[in-house]
């Protein structure tokens, strides 16, 4: 249909026609195909945006999901670390005044305590570690070891350097021991003529006036009557011994180098051997790599106890000694003590400062940060709430549930 040319009667400047505002042909059709139109946009529109809407529900499922995931997934982890997590704000440092490698520590109670180390460093407290003084040195030799047996008696294990010895009988190792304290100390010669070479380590005492000394070469000496006079004990093996316990004057273990673990129920008059079970060594191992160097144990009663050793070695047993079984301590590094304070709860201490702590026994070993790289040789504990670990460096940390946890420590001023 064409248009004829010039204005019509009803046109106006301002509402001339534009080709929207022409009917089609059909007459009143357009309207209804109008509606229609709309309705079609509209539904289409809606469509859209319920696509839309059904998009962004879908996008925050998807984001809801993996968080969900992890939540369900983490409790049951956060709820099993919950222990460790309190126990490694438990350990503060402590000042001692030194920087001698401390080697051993010991307390009678939660504040009357004692440490030795190089150079015969001797240090004591009498407020729990709040502040440690030093005393003085009963010696220039090297102090491994350090026991009281009440507040008066105590004996310390020291060490002749090779290049003081003068005599070839001279011998490289003796004990010290006070009756006042440690305001004075005597020395005791324990080794016989045939071990003037030897090196003892540790000494283990009991209330009855027993005691134990040992170290190089199976070395072990006893005395009966308090440490007056001693004599020496046959061991089945010539390996170092490391460590020990005795929980009376007759039941006692000892642990050392070439997987030594021997058990005693008569004192040390006769020794049984234990076995390891599921060790398993590398295969390119060489002799002495196919042995666990054991350092520590620690026993809880007659039956069940722990041992540790080299490259993070963790054994134990449930029947005296007799077999000893690994556990998975989650570490390679130098295990040097271990402490138990029940059948559940125990702590092991060793090279770079490690700590460890488990409350189930050794089923689950946990790491827990010390706050120091200096490796922690020695630990003590007074009942299940107090302790201390003491190592290179004049290193001790103290142990209580209520304190904060310990912080690695800056450079000296």
């Amino acid at each position: 249909m064409c248009w004829k040319d010039g204005p019509r009667h009803d046109a106006h400047p301002r509402h001339a026609q534009t080709p929207r505002d022409r009917a089609p042909p059909g007459g009143g059709s357009d309207r209804t195909g109008t509606r229609r139109a709309r309705r079609t946009l509209m539904k289409t529109v809606g469509s859209r945006q319920q696509a839309a809407g059904s998009l962004r529900r879908n996008a925050r499922r998807r984001r809801l999901l993996p968080a969900l995931f992890c939540f369900l997934f983490l409790l049951p982890a956060a709820h099993c670390l919950l222990p460790t997590a309190r126990a490694a704000g438990a350990w503060a440092r402590q000042s001692s005044g030194s920087l001698a490698w401390l080697h051993a520590v010991f307390f009678l109670d939660e504040r009357r305590g004692w440490a030795v180390g190089g150079n015969g460093v001797l240090i004591a407290t009498e407020d729990g570690g709040v502040s440690w003084r030093a005393r003085p040195r009963p010696t220039e030799d090297t102090l491994h070891d350090v026991y009281f047996t009440d507040e008066r008696n105590g004996w310390l294990v020291c060490e002749r350097s090779i290049y003081d010895l003068k005599e070839l009988d001279d011998t490289r190792t003796y004990l010290l021991r006070t009756k006042d304290g440690g305001r004075s100390w005597d020395r005791v010669n324990v080794l016989g003529k045939q071990d003037d070479d030897a090196l003892l380590v540790r000494a283990l005492f009991t209330h009855e006036g027993r005691g134990w000394a040992f170290g190089e070469g199976g070395t072990l000496y006893t005395t009966r009557d308090g440490g007056a006079t001693w004599e020496r004990q046959r061991v089945p093996t010539r390996h170092l011994l490391l460590g020990g316990l005795f929980l009376d004057g007759e039941q006692g273990w000892l642990v050392g180098a070439g997987s030594t673990l021997l058990q005693t129920s008569d004192g040390g008059e006769t020794w049984n051997i234990g076995t390891l079970l599921g060790f398993v060594p590398p295969a390119s191992a060489g002799p002495d790599a196919r042995r666990v160097r054991f350092t520590a144990t620690s026993f809880v009663d007659r039956s069940r106890g722990w041992a540790v050793g080299a490259e993070g070695q963790v054994f134990a047993t449930r029947n005296g000694g007799r077999t000893w079984t690994p556990q998975e301590s989650n570490t390679t590094a130098d295990l040097l003590d271990v402490k138990f304070l029940d059948g559940r709860e125990g702590w092991a201490s060793g090279a770079g400062g490690t700590l460890l702590h488990t409350v189930d026994g050794g089923s689950r070993w946990e790491i827990v940060p010390s706050g120091t790289t200096h490796a922690l040789e020695r630990l003590c504990f007074v009942g299940r709430a107090r302790g201390w670990a003491v190592g290179f460096g004049g290193t001790i940390l103290s142990y209580s549930p209520g304190q904060a946890e310990a912080q690695r420590p800056g450079l000296k001023r």
